[in-house]
């Protein structure tokens, strides 16, 4: 299972289109963003689930939130959120991102302008609509193949470590995860921060699974 490609197959030519004209951009830099948050996101969701409480707090949040079926709608459910309908918690993609980046989001952002070409400003117009499109493609994963917590770290992991092999999705990855930790990790040098340090942060315990 590649969660990368399966993320990435959501966004349709037309709803890129859509995700263009709502950011105004070209859809080339809005498709090249989306790899990024997904990617991004895809880590410090790792990061978070690096801890056994942690990791329960998100089985727990896909079991009451986010159980996929917004995928059978997921056009329409975009078109919504672009038009400020975001108050439940599957489509509450401020709320998301506060929990998977904390308040690291504009650096976050900052980064993935710099991959994408996208100002700042458009990548964080994008980022709360594309959070609730990985916790939905999450929780349809875990509902459907019956995953428990030890399942899910996995799927986790694979997808996080899918992402950083996405060409120039490694460094990303890890300099937005060093930013999110904080402390010496800043300073590590990139080659570390990407592979490295989420190797780091994942294997004490997914490597018991």
């Amino acid at each position: 299972m590649n969660l990368m490609d399966i993320l990435q197959s959501q966004v349709s030519d037309e709803m890129l289109g859509q995700l263009s004209q709502h950011i105004g951009a070209e859809p080339e830099q809005t498709a090249q963003a989306t790899q990024g948050i997904f990617a991004t996101l895809l880590g410090g969701l790792a990061n978070n689930a690096s801890t056994e409480n942690g990791l329960a707090s998100l089985g727990a949040a896909l079991d009451r939130d986010h159980d996929g079926s917004m995928l059978d709608d997921l056009f329409g459910m975009v078109g919504g959120m672009m038009s400020g309908d975001n108050t439940s918690k599957s489509t509450n993609g401020l709320g998301i991102l506060g929990h998977i980046l904390g308040d690291r989001q504009d650096a976050a952002a900052e980064q993935i302008s710099q991959s994408s070409g996208l100002n700042v400003g458009q990548v964080l117009k994008l980022m709360p609509i594309l959070a609730p499109i990985l916790m939905s493609v999450l929780g349809k994963t875990k509902n459907s193949g019956g995953l428990d917590l030890g399942g899910l770290a996995g799927v986790l992991l694979g997808g996080a470590q899918q992402a950083q092999q996405q060409p120039g999705m490694g460094d990303l990855i890890g300099s937005v995860l060093g930013q999110v930790l904080g402390g010496n990790q800043q300073q590590q040098p990139q080659q570390q921060t990407g592979g490295g340090l989420l190797g780091g942060l994942l294997g004490g315990l997914f490597g018991k699974k």
